[in-house]
This record gives C-alpha cells, structure tokens and sequence, in this order.
C-alpha cells in the first residue's frame, strides 16, 4: 500500500483525532559524565521532574496522548550544520561537496532560507527549531536570549511561560527522542524537558559524536534524532568564514553526512522509512554572525531528503504559501514568509502525523510541503 503524502497526512490529522496514540517505547541513556574537555564527552541519562512536567503543555495534558496517532513507521533525522552559510555550496560545489550536493539531487531543498528574525546566534536559533517559537518572549517567543553556556537555566524561565517542543511533543504521543551536540549550552535542551529527551550526548569531536550517533540510529527506534554539528563554526571563529580552515570544515561534515548516509541504507527501517532535515542556525562571515541584517549571516540552506520528499525539487516551487525572499530579510509579519530554520519543529511533527507544538508561531499551519499534492 502506498504511504500517504505529507500533505495527505496534514489534511486527514482532524479524522484522525478520535484514534489513540500508538505507544514506542525506547529505553533511556542511562550513563553520565562529567563537563567535557577540549576532546572529552557526556552522555547523560535523562530523568523526569513534576517542575518540568508542570513547565511543558505537552507533557501532561492526556488530550495530546490521546487525541492523535504516531506515525510509529516514520522516522526524522534533524542535521543542524553550526555556521553553514548559504554561499559555500555554491563556492565549493559537487566535487568538494559530493554527499550535500547528492541531498539537494534527491531532495528538496533551498540556499534562501532564514534564520529567525531577531538574532542570528546558535542558541537562540536552535531554541526556535526544537519550539517553533520567534525569540522575543514579549510577542510569544521562546526568550533565550543568550548563546553561553548558563547553567541552571531553562527555556520556560525565559519565556516566562509553559513552552513545549518538538522532543516534549513527540514524547508525550509515545515516541523517542535523542539530542547529539557538539557544544555544552544545548544541555539548556536537557534542562528545559527531561521528560522529553531519552537521550542527550555531548562530544567536542566531531567524528566520535557522528560515530555515536549512527551507532544510536541502527541499534535503538528513535523517533526523532537530531544530530547538531559543531566544526564550521568553530572553524568560522577561529578563522573566518571564508578561511582554508573553514571550507575544510565544510568538507569534514559532508564526509560525515556521507556516512550518515551509509548508516540509512544499511538498516531497511531508516532506507525506507527515514526523512532527513538538514539547515543551519546562521552563516556567518569575518570571525563572526552576530549581525541579523547581514546576508552572509542570515542566509542559510534548508534541505530535505528521503522518506515522502520529492526528488530534485526547489522548496519554493513546491509552496506557493512560502515566498523565495531572493536576498531579503522579511519579518514575521510578511503575508508569505521564507523557509525559515524554525520550521523544523512543526515539519518534523507533521512528518510524523502530530499536529503543532503548543504555542508555535512559525510553521504552526503545517503547510511546507516535501512532495507534490497527490493528484
């Protein structure tokens, strides 16, 4: 039988609302270390608290166990590429780039995405991500601000409100989840839904994290892995975006995307049943991306590939309700917004067949399509 389409399952979640929730249950990490070294790592068991629980609408409203029904099929791999600007696919192209190039081929993809509007920072962005919220928590944003490492600190502390996300959504419709970084600030993430991550690794190398996180992906049915990538970045600020070091950075992750890839055809689950969703949290250029006016820092790749995405397909052409902004900055209030890396969150849930994370203002229609409507 044919699987239905993204946007099949969009239209059809209200017949939906009636069938209960279909239950995976994936063990939890169960190991700990300490703060990481320049080459060290942690891998930390994630335990539940009745303060997180209280802070996050979807982990204890019994309507959004019951009310929908879990692709249990579907799995979403999400790549964050730290400090991917737009630009560098097109300077070091196909032969440089053969695994990001092969993604755009056989996907569905754009180099005009954004960032969210009011910072182009790491932390914020990748808050915007997981809860599809805009930043300023004064207009119904996330409100993480910072981009340090700030412990103690949690996402609904900034928003001064209950805030879900897509790994406390998915969570509470019975799936799973896992968090690999490569940057100490996401344990912000850990902190803010413990009872949404059964898995959080951290690893300052990039490879060994990659390593991990395949080897997650063949033993354990993760619904949602999300997989950030740290060394562009660090590259970026230790010598520029448009540095050596830089471009070989770029090169690194497309060789670690390629054995991602092999991880995927190697297990018939991921082959066929597995949708990736690879964008960054900013650009940059200089030493840095702190300025959201920037092109180079605000222009980013947003990419889809496998499970029910369309092959070789520009995002803009597949959605007439978003607008290619060319090299424009448009704020929310623009009646067709850009792609924008905070869609993944309501993406990745739609994929999935849950509706969107309570509280989302961006993507919260569900509407970007991976595939042509069905005849």
């Amino acid at each position: 039988m044919l699987r239905a389409t993204h946007r099949t399952r969009s239209r059809a979640r209200a017949a939906l609302l009636t069938v209960p929730a279909l239950a995976l249950v994936v063990p939890a990490a169960c190991t700990a270390t300490g703060p990481p070294g320049p080459s060290a790592s942690a891998t930390a068991a994630i335990a539940g608290s009745a303060a997180a629980s209280a802070a996050d609408p979807t982990a204890t409203d019994p309507a959004s166990r019951d009310a929908e029904q879990l692709d249990t099929e579907r799995r979403v791999l999400v790549v964050t590429v730290d400090g991917l600007r737009s630009s560098v696919l097109r300077e070091l192209g196909p032969e440089e780039l053969p695994v990001l190039t092969r993604l755009r081929e056989e996907g569905a993809s754009t180099l005009e995405a954004r960032t969210v509007v009011e910072q182009t920072e790491t932390l914020p962005n990748h808050t915007s991500m997981l809860t599809g919220r805009r930043i300023d928590a004064g207009l119904g944003g996330h409100g993480v601000t910072w981009n340090t490492d700030e412990p103690g600190t949690t996402v609904q502390e900034a928003a001064g409100e209950p805030v879900g996300s897509l790994f406390s959504r998915v969570h509470a419709a019975g799936g799973g989840t896992a968090l690999f970084t490569g940057k100490s600030k996401f344990s912000l993430f850990q902190r803010s839904w413990p009872e949404g991550l059964d898995r959080y690794t951290l690893r300052e190398d990039g490879a060994r994290l990659v390593a991990l996180a395949r080897r997650d992906l063949r033993r354990e049915a993760r619904t949602v892995t999300f997989l950030h990538l740290a060394a562009p970045d660090v590259a970026g600020h230790a010598h520029g975006w448009g540095s050596q070091e830089y471009a070989d950075a770029v090169r690194a992750v497309d060789g670690w995307l390629g054995e991602v890839l092999d991880t995927v055809a190697s297990r018939p689950v991921l082959r066929e049943h597995l949708t990736l969703v690879l964008t960054a949290d900013h650009g940059g250029s200089g030493l840095g991306h702190t300025d959201p006016r920037r092109p180079e820092d605000y222009r980013i790749p947003f990419v889809a590939w496998g499970d029910g995405v369309a092959t070789g397909t520009d995002l803009y052409e597949l959605n007439e309700d978003y607008r290619d902004p060319g090299r424009r900055r448009p704020g929310y209030a623009a009646e067709r917004q850009p792609v924008r890396n905070a869609d993944v969150a309501n993406l990745a849930l739609d994929l999935l067949g849950l509706g969107p994370v309570p509280g989302s203002t961006i993507g919260t229609a569900q509407e970007l399509d991976l595939e042509p409507p069905p005849a």
